[in-house]
């Protein structure tokens, strides 16, 4: 939901008192609130445009303005440490408005955000809002939600990320955007989600019970990206973003355009993106670049009558290099890659070409949806989805046929969802909807090599039920799903002589949940949630056989693999002292029987394509457990500390022995200082960051082809101030990782075998809001 219809409007009729009241004698009253905690933002600016009259709140947040004129207006307001607000109102009458602006941004949550009573849970799901999803603008989207406390990443050198929560990561993560299951190659570590961020307006991440409603396998949480509601200010808003790094000369612009009306309105955005060679302290990581072009756009109409209409199109393209020095051509060399300081095939320059290795994707979405609510408690959601996703990926191929593709994917999806929520009783609420999906997945005959992902037809078929319940101080929460997997699978045997194989799968996965929540005095909730999850074993875990280029490894499934079987219990806390301090705990833990997990072999393998680690899908039965904090001190307006810390331990229980590829335990400081404006700068916020990653500790010798990389310390620093236009505003910020240029390799990377991770990185942000 957008920053302006996250704004509460309560208008009050005042009887006339005297006949023919005064045309030029409205009473605009209102409050500046704190969208997160609900307190009032004291001494806040409000200002209008339409007059140019402008005022301060009190210490409580109240604010006035008498003797207006009937109109409209655009209503500004400022405050320390929150991203000034600008928005459009009509005034016909004596009004109060309330104001709602993020101060405490890092506490943001998936209720608030909504504004919705029925979209409480009992895990309070963490959101980050537009203002941070562009100030992270120049970043892949799984970095951005890695904003979020217990939240990292996966990642395939520089370019490629997937989001990984409480240890879970790839097929167990579902990712919706604008509500629908993202269909796609997600299948592997080294395909990034085809969304662009520019076009979401909050992302939040979902667990518990919440999350039996959406779609996919959920056995580690949903993230869903949302754009928002249009507004209805009838004149043409947007705003202008670019972005300049240094790592890599790397540019980012986008534009966003929106215009509303009380019935319709609509939204555009266009992003583009280039980067070259990424460089780590020591060398240029040859043939790393990247380059996006993206689009959306999102309709909305007949928003006054009985069925409100919506309709949503995005495109996605991207081609990304891969690291030149992760193709080894024998078993010697390569086993010499694990232990170089510099990787094969770097060169001293600077390039922007892309070179095989590399991936081209190309990701359109079409949604439509449409609405019927019956006054405030009854409400009836349907929507079709269709999805096209063409993958290409090109190896370094002899005889000039570098250029043909090694892998070429066409998959096509189509989604079918009905939802119906409402009010059963006073203070139950319940919610019951169907899903269903279908996909054909095709490789395309240009390759000329066996395909590593067998073609596949997939129909997948839901219905689920929640049920929340309100009393007194507690809110108790019970839901069901029943999902139907079934795979029809067309491939080519391993053995010689090749011939077609045709496999079919069924599963019938049964996921439950509940919990409760309680508030035993109001500083204080805690928050108890467990549930039951079953996952079917996806395609590539089932089928997979060969080169997984952009990993660069060898990757091998298993036909036989069971469907997981999970339980987990997770208790969480929320304590608020006097609005100075916020600490938010969640401990959980979670126990998966036939796990699934890619295992690495004893030996590396040599294939006509090159010389590649090789790893096997196997399953065992696993115990996960962890602990998440976030602390939020503002012991002065001005002044904020946010400290986040992760802790988490994965344990094969089977062979009693570490779980490979677990996110090692990590803990992040920052310090934001707000400064006084001074001439035309106004909010400028300083924010220095430290955080540490420490060294995988749980593991074994020889459990993976390179030990877990050492502990490192990462410096960060960022400055941030707006430039009020008249009609408009202009937001400047730079920003700085890895300040003091460290060389490190992190665990959770691929490509750590080869390469360091990246230096030094200044980004440059302009952002025109008009």
């Amino acid at each position: 939901m957008s920053l302006f219809n996250r704004l509460s409007f309560l208008f009050f009729l005042v009887p006339f008192l005297v006949t023919g009241q005064d045309n030029c004698s409205i009473k605009l009253h209102g409050q500046a609130i704190d969208e997160v905690t609900g307190k009032p933002l004291p001494f806040a600016s409000i200002y209008l445009e339409s007059n140019g009259q402008g005022t301060s709140a009190d210490e409580e947040g109240f604010f006035a303005f008498d003797g207006l004129c009937a109109g409209t207006t655009h209503l500004k307001i400022s405050h320390v440490s929150c991203e000034p607000l600008r928005i459009f109102i009509s005034v016909k009458r004596d009004t109060v408005l309330n104001l709602y602006l993020h101060h405490h941004e890092e506490l943001m949550d998936e209720v608030l955000v909504h504004g919705d009573a029925r979209e409480l849970t009992i895990e309070n799901s963490s959101t980050i809002d537009k203002d941070l999803i562009s100030q992270r603008s120049n970043l892949d989207l799984t970095k951005v939600i890695e904003e979020i406390a217990g939240v990292s990443s996966l990642n395939t050198g520089s370019g490629i990320s997937k989001p990984v929560i409480h240890g879970m990561y790839g097929n167990r993560i579902t990712m919706l955007n604008n509500g629908v299951a993202q269909a796609g190659q997600q299948w592997g570590n080294d395909h990034a989600p085809e969304i662009d961020a520019f076009a979401a307006d909050h992302i939040s991440v979902i667990k518990g019970v919440g999350a039996l409603a959406y779609q996919g396998n959920s056995l580690g949480g949903v993230v869903l990206i949302e754009p928002g509601s249009i507004s209805t200010d009838p004149h043409l808003h947007g705003q202008l973003n670019s972005v300049f790094e240094t790592n890599g000369n790397g540019a980012t612009l986008n534009l966003e355009l929106e215009k509303g009306k009380e019935n319709h309105g609509f939204r555009a955005t266009l992003t583009s993106k280039k980067i070259g060679d990424r460089s780590t302290p020591d060398y240029y990581l040859n043939n790393s670049g990247k380059e996006e072009l993206n689009g959306s756009l999102f309709f909305e109409f007949d928003r006054t009558k009985k069925w409100n209409k919506s309709v949503y199109l995005s495109t996605f393209n991207s081609t990304i290099g891969i690291l030149r020095g992760a193709h080894i051509g024998n078993l010697t060399d390569l086993k010499l890659s694990f232990n170089r300081e510099v990787p094969f095939y770097t060169e001293d320059d600077f390039s922007y070409v892309i070179d095989a290795p590399k991936q081209k994707v190309k990701h359109l979405l079409a949604k439509l949806s449409t609405e019927r609510q019956w006054g405030q408690n009854r409400k009836l959601s349907l929507s079709y989805a269709a999805q096209v996703n063409n993958r290409k990926e090109f190896d370094v191929r002899r005889s000039g046929r570098s250029d043909i593709p090694a892998l070429s994917l066409l998959q096509l999806n189509q989604q079918l969802d009905a939802v119906y929520d409402f009010e059963a009783v006073s203070g139950v609420f319940l919610k019951t909807g169907v899903h269903g999906s279908l996909t054909d997945n095709t490789n395309q005959p240009e390759t000329g090599i066996l395909p590593l992902i067998p073609d596949y037809y997939q129909s997948n078929e839901a219905a689920f039920i929640t049920l929340q319940k309100e009393q007194n101080k507690w809110l108790y929460e019970l839901g069901g799903r029943l999902l139907l997997n079934q795979y029809n699978v067309v491939t080519i045997s391993r053995d010689i002589p090749r011939v077609i194989e045709r496999f079919q799968h069924d599963y019938t996965n049964v996921n439950v949940a509940g919990g409760f929540s309680f508030q035993p005095i109001q500083p204080i909730s805690l928050h108890l949630n467990t549930g039951y999850i079953e996952r079917a074993p996806a395609i590539n875990e089932l089928y997979s056989a060969g080169l997984h280029q952009g990993v660069s490894s060898l990757e091998y499934g298993n036909a036989n693999l069971n469907k997981e079987k999970s339980v987990k219990l997770t208790l969480s806390g929320d304590f608020n002292f006097q609005d100075k301090l916020f600490i938010q705990l969640i401990g959980y833990a979670q126990r998966v029987n036939d796990f699934i997990y890619l295992k690495p072999a004893e030996e590396p393998q040599l294939t006509i394509r090159g010389a590649f680690p090789l790893f096997n899908y196997s399953q065992t039965d696993a115990f996960i457990h962890g602990f998440d904090g976030l602390v939020s001190f503002e012991p002065k307006e001005f002044v904020r500390y946010i400290g986040k810390f992760a802790v988490l331990k994965g344990q094969n229980i089977t062979e009693g022995i570490p779980l490979v590829y677990m996110a090692p335990n990590n803990i992040h400081h920052q310090l934001k200082v707000s400064l006084p404006s001074v001439a035309k700068l106004q909010n400028t916020n300083l924010a220095f960051g430290c955080k540490t990653v420490f060294e995988q500790r749980n593991y074994l010798n020889d459990q993976d082809f390179v030990p877990p990389p050492s502990t490192y310390t990462l410096f960060d620093a960022e400055i941030h101030t707006v430039i009020p236009l008249s009609q408009s505003g202009l937001h400047f910020s730079i920003r700085g990782e890895n300040l003091f240029n460290k060389s490190y390799r992190d665990y959770m990377n691929r490509q750590r075998y080869f390469a360091d991770e990246l230096g030094r990185n200044i980004s440059i942000r302009v952002q025109w809001e008009f």
